[in-house]
């Protein structure tokens, strides 16, 4: 039996005390534009459907009817297996709220009776851990992820909840939640997973329910952190308390889900400490370990964020699902700070590291993002360890509640896209519609339609870091707004149809890297907007895109092409490239017995997120470019 539906938000910040923003509801919102609209109908359509289908095929529905009894046989794949399951049915929730759809909801209603059937008398609830594994329940935190598990039951449990106002699941999680709180806490047993992300779940479950155990029990995870109960290593980021932490290190999924949690700690609580530590890394991941498309994570070994500048090209690891976790952090800082520079990476790493992660027919997904390749990675359609691919689906289902959020007396926009959003601000709703192409354009035109004709607010319209100059008009006529943060403000009584147009300029940019990132000395990086480049053999069949050269006079022009890789905005120059043929089969030479000659080329560009959705070819985003860049 479902209740009324509920307003479903990613992250709950409407009574957190210590946070600016609360976002509007994902039901709230329409993407109606060539961009997202497509893509979230083709998450509805195929990509969760199709997920769900894996999940049986691969096990992991299997554990649950073992864990319940109605099947026997083996545990199947990973111990942490059940978080799939998990991640997959928050999707489900989100793609409900936004498009309520029955298949979507018979789908997920299954996947949650075979979970509710799996949960032991005391509320434990992990299908590794039954039968002839239930000794050993709670016994090596480090390694074996069940408080992992667990953080992604609740969330999955809010989400469906809050979509649907079922709350067989968010009982489930709840009395699992109990249970945790029995065993863990002051007075009891001292002790952290040793993957984060039940942190952000115990704070999400305290808003939803209003107990204060809840909350209390996330507190003491971060406080326990790093104090060595798990062994003090940087890999688990248990190496120093966490408002002792100034430098990112270890597990990058890891380290970004324990900042979630701490984000969301101090959204409760206040503590400034918390906050501190969390700028402290930030600057140090954007601007020392941080990838141009947002990824993160330069290390395959331990999967870790490397040195300060350590970002390699072609052996960069930059997991989805650490892209996925940079956007989450990003958006907690900017709903407790409303600075315009958190939004910025979410953009970046939304468009680029994230979007790179699945297929543009919505079945195939990347673990490893490299930012320059030979042909021989290509997206899978699954993994044995399958973090990413529910992961990226549950981040895209949840994104139109990215798009706005709300203070005391304001509307604040973070994201561009064709659609509209009914908003609620002082007990009056506000339609706001966006007109625009963008990413493919910067012209952004926002009509207001207020309930209260002449009703008063303000209206932040964030200037994109990238854009540098932007022009701002209302109803015609230019309006200087003051701009606070990466926001440009607006503050009037606004009347019926009244109409905001933003103007960002939108030329291709050259980038480059600080000189101590080595791989991209003299190379340089394509950039429009928010979109980074690449080039990719399969539209340059006449040379080896390793080999290209551009020169800074180089002319380059922007050019749609509507029947490509789904619609983009493709970049066209004029290059050069090498010819290596003198060195035959030698690999060194001495300076001067070799001539290195250079020819004319012309070349595409495509959006770095499109790449690998074709033929086999190589592809390299960091392009030879003169040495005299400064």
């Amino acid at each position: 039996m479902v209740d009324a539906k509920t307003s479903l938000v990613v992250t709950d910040t409407s009574h957190s005390p210590y946070a600016r923003l609360k976002p509007v509801p994902i039901e709230n919102v329409r993407l109606e534009d060539d961009f997202w609209a497509p893509r979230l109908r083709l998450m509805h359509e195929v990509t969760i459907p199709s997920q769900y289908v894996l999940l049986e095929e691969t096990g992991r529905l299997f554990n649950f009817r073992r864990a319940s009894g109605k099947v026997s046989g083996e545990f199947k794949g990973l111990v942490f297996n059940d978080s799939d399951v998990y991640k997959w049915i928050e999707a489900a929730a989100y793609s409900y709220a936004y498009e309520p759809d029955q298949n979507i909801l018979d789908l997920a209603r299954k996947a949650i009776n075979e979970v509710v059937a799996a949960q032991d008398e005391d509320g434990y609830l992990n299908t590794y851990f039954t039968f002839e594994r239930k000794s050993e329940r709670w016994k090596n935190l480090k390694d074996m992820h069940e408080m992992y598990c667990a953080g992604h039951l609740m969330q999955a449990a809010i989400a469906f909840y809050r979509a649907t106002g079922d709350r067989t699941l968010l009982d489930a999680s709840c009395r699992f939640a109990d249970h945790i709180t029995s065993v863990f806490g002051p007075g009891k047993r001292v002790g952290v997973c040793g993957h984060p992300e039940v942190e952000m779940a115990f704070v999400e479950l305290y808003r939803t329910t209003g107990k204060k155990d809840y909350l209390d029990l996330a507190c003491f995870f971060i406080d326990n952190r790093g104090r060595g109960v798990i062994g003090g290593r940087p890999y688990y980021i248990d190496h120093k308390p966490f408002r002792e932490l100034s430098e990112i290190v270890g597990h990058a999924v890891r380290a970004l889900y324990l900042n979630c949690g701490a984000a969301d700690v101090y959204a409760e609580i206040g503590d400034k400490t918390l906050f501190d530590a969390l700028m402290r890394l930030w600057h140090s991941m954007t601007e020392r370990k941080m990838y141009i498309t947002g990824g993160v994570g330069s290390r395959h070994e331990g999967e870790a964020f490397g040195n300060d500048y350590e970002l390699p090209n072609v052996r960069a690891y930059a997991e989805t699902c650490a892209a996925i976790a940079n956007f989450m952090w990003n958006w907690r800082m900017l709903l407790l700070t409303g600075d315009g520079a958190f939004a910025d990476i979410m953009e970046l790493t939304l468009y680029n590291g994230i979007l790179s992660g699945i297929s543009l027919d919505g079945k195939k997904y990347f673990y490893v993002n490299p930012l320059a390749d030979r042909g021989a990675h290509r997206r899978q359609d699954w993994f044995e360890c399958a973090c990413c691919p529910p992961n990226v689906a549950r981040l895209i289902a949840s994104l139109p509640g990215y798009f706005y959020s709300i203070s005391d007396d304001s509307i604040w926009v973070h994201l561009y896209a064709g659609g509209r959003a009914r908003i609620m601000l002082g007990g009056s709703s506000i339609t706001v519609v966006q007109s625009t192409n963008y990413p493919w354009s910067g012209e952004i035109g926002i009509t207001v339609y207020p309930e209260e004709d002449g009703a008063e607010f303000g209206l932040y319209l964030r200037v994109p870091g990238w854009c540098r100059e932007a022009i701002l008009r209302v109803n015609g006529e230019r309006f200087d707004a003051p701009v606070v943060s990466g926001y440009a403000r607006i503050h009037r009584p606004w009347r019926y149809g009244d109409r905001v147009d933003l103007s960002l300029k939108m030329p291709i940019e050259r980038v480059i890297s600080h000189p101590h990132v080595m791989e991209n000395n003299c190379r340089v990086a394509l950039k429009r907007g928010p979109i980074v480049y690449c080039l990719e053999g399969v539209d340059n069949p006449d040379f080896d895109v390793w080999d290209v050269f551009l020169p800074n006079d180089a002319p380059l022009s922007a050019e749609w092409m509507p029947n490509m890789l789904g619609g983009v905005m493709v970049v066209r120059g004029e290059a050069l490239a090498f010819n290596h043929e003198e060195f035959g089969s030698r690999l060194y030479a001495y300076r001067g017995d070799v001539r290195l000659s250079m020819r004319k080329v012309s070349f595409t560009a495509i959006p770095y997120y499109a790449w690998a959705n074709r033929g086999s070819s190589p592809m390299i985003v960091w392009l030879r470019a003169p040495e005299n860049l400064f």
